[in-house]
């Protein structure tokens, strides 16, 4: 593959809606099932000049609609890595929302043996430690078990699925999200060396303080865990003061 052709296809992953080519730091951040990099479009918002936007694409969804969406989360973690040690340069930060939580994660596994870019910190929101298996949790039997998980969560995703054809469109990108939680297991090797901040809604009965705990032990660095108001979905009630929070913690 040519340099050419590697920098087109690792810039297929990344969104920025807000360059900042002078940015002392970049955030990446990682939709949820069924998300896409538009969850991230109004944070740039509330971000400082200091610090630029980057949102993953993954396939299956808006612009990448046409491409196969993945399935196997190996194979979806090590073309991330791929593409980021390609596209991204200078110390980074890592969001991840849900499942984007648990892919970031992996993310950052992959790229600490690489050494670019450099991994600053980890944001896990809303997501079980890879320590602790929930794999049973978000299998689903039928569509319509699935849907009423999705219900339960609330966000914007639940009301998808009040339209027909929409549901009909995002409903294949969730299936082959699950099937990713469904089919995931930790990678073997030494715990992350980047601090790691877990982050939970205060009325989100799937993730707890308690559960945030559990991600202390996938690093060697420092370790805090906060509780933002909202469910599941806080991230879409309250982007000012997360994004807020995270700009606090990164000192930027």
């Amino acid at each position: 593959m040519s340099m050419h052709e590697t920098s087109l296809t690792a810039s297929a992953w990344f969104r920025v809606f807000a360059p900042r080519p002078e940015a002392r730091i970049r955030l990446v951040c990682f939709p949820h099932a069924g998300g896409a990099a538009s969850a991230f479009w109004n944070w740039t918002e509330f971000l400082p000049p200091t610090v630029e936007l980057i949102a993953v694409q993954y396939p299956g969804r808006q612009d990448r609609f046409h491409e196969p969406s993945l399935e196997d989360m190996d194979v979806l973690v090590d073309r991330i890595a791929f593409a980021a040690s390609h596209r991204l340069t200078g110390p980074v930060a890592f969001f991840g929302h849900s499942l984007g939580a648990t892919v970031a994660y992996e993310v950052a596994r992959r790229l600490a043996s690489r050494q670019r870019p450099e991994v600053v910190r980890l944001f896990a929101s809303a997501r079980s430690a890879p320590s602790v298996d929930r794999r049973g949790a978000t299998t689903f039997p039928d569509d319509e078990a699935l849907m009423e998980y999705i219900r339960a969560l609330g966000g914007a995703g639940a009301s998808v699925l009040k339209d027909e054809e929409l549901r009909e469109l995002t409903l294949p990108m969730l299936r082959s999200d699950f099937k990713l939680v469904a089919g995931y297991e930790p990678s073997a090797g030494a715990p992350l060396t980047c601090p790691i901040t877990a982050i939970a809604g205060d009325v989100d009965p799937s993730f707890t303080l308690a559960d945030a705990e559990h991600w202390r032990r996938h690093t060697s660095g420092d370790f805090t865990s906060v509780e933002l108001p909202g469910g599941h979905f806080y991230t879409e009630a309250i982007p000012g003061e997360l994004v807020r929070s995270l700009v606090a913690e990164l000192g930027a």
